[in-house]
């Protein structure tokens, strides 16, 4: 029996996000920032880019929700937002979870049809 679809949690966009973490760079920074909070300086590096292109790839997880940055004086540390991220996490589980569903009733149709002949 098929699983009713997961509504889209809110939130930040899907699209954007899971488009923003399709860059390595952008994947690594978050993980990165798994780890603690860091300015664009710090972030830059163990790269061989600029800051002002580790600050385009920041702007573009901060764009999706995935990271936000806030003035302490004269810095600007980025922090993880883990609570969006967790956003989609529960999205993937979810798809997960219905194919797991699907994928068992197969095996199962499979199963009592091979046992029916």
């Amino acid at each position: 029996m098929p699983t009713a679809p997961v509504p889209v949690a809110p939130g930040p966009d899907l699209d954007a996000a899971f488009a923003a973490l399709g860059d390595p760079v952008r994947r690594a920074l978050v993980a990165r920032l798994a780890r603690g909070d860091a300015t664009v300086g710090q972030l830059a590096a163990p790269f061989d880019l600029t800051p002002q292109a580790i600050s385009h790839h920041v702007g573009v997880l901060r764009r999706c929700g995935l990271v936000e940055q806030r003035r302490e004086g004269t810095r600007r540390p980025c922090r993880l937002r883990t609570d969006q991220l967790s956003l989609l996490g529960t999205w993937i589980d979810a798809q997960r979870r219905t194919w797991n569903d699907r994928l068992d009733a197969l095996e199962q149709h499979l199963t009592d049809d091979g046992a029916a002949r």
